[in-house]
């Protein structure tokens, strides 16, 4: 019998899996069912950069969208660093905790500069 109780242990796992696939599948197959199929030009139009697609690559465009991005980028990273800091939070003792505090005072000096300077203004 040690074969089914190894099968036993399983079972949460399966049943886990078995009810994340349900409801992915359920939430890919629900807009096919359940949406308003009124497309229009804007609606299916490519928009990916800031700017159309089409025109010409020579055209002017505006940085803010890069910078903006950047940014993004940037405070993503501070949140990737938080999560391992936070689960390990006991352990790291108040020398991870005061460098932990030290990075995020220089990204909050950061973030007070680029908001001061504008670069988050998107007029």
């Amino acid at each position: 019998m040690p074969q089914s109780n190894l099968l036993m242990d399983y079972l949460p796992i399966a049943i886990f899996l078995g009810v994340a696939g349900f409801i992915g599948l359920a939430l890919m197959v629900a807009p096919f069912l359940l949406a308003i199929r009124n497309p229009d030009s804007e609606k299916v139009s490519a928009y990916e950069c800031g700017f159309n697609a089409f025109d010409d690559a020579r055209m002017k465009f505006d940085v803010r969208f890069y910078l903006v991005s950047i940014l993004f980028i940037i405070f993503d990273l501070e949140v990737a660093f938080l999560f391992p800091w936070a689960v390990a939070f006991k352990s790291v003792g108040a020398f991870g905790f005061w460098s932990m505090m030290a990075f995020l005072g220089v990204l909050t000096v950061g973030f007070a500069y680029e908001w001061r300077k504008g670069a988050l203004d998107w007029d």
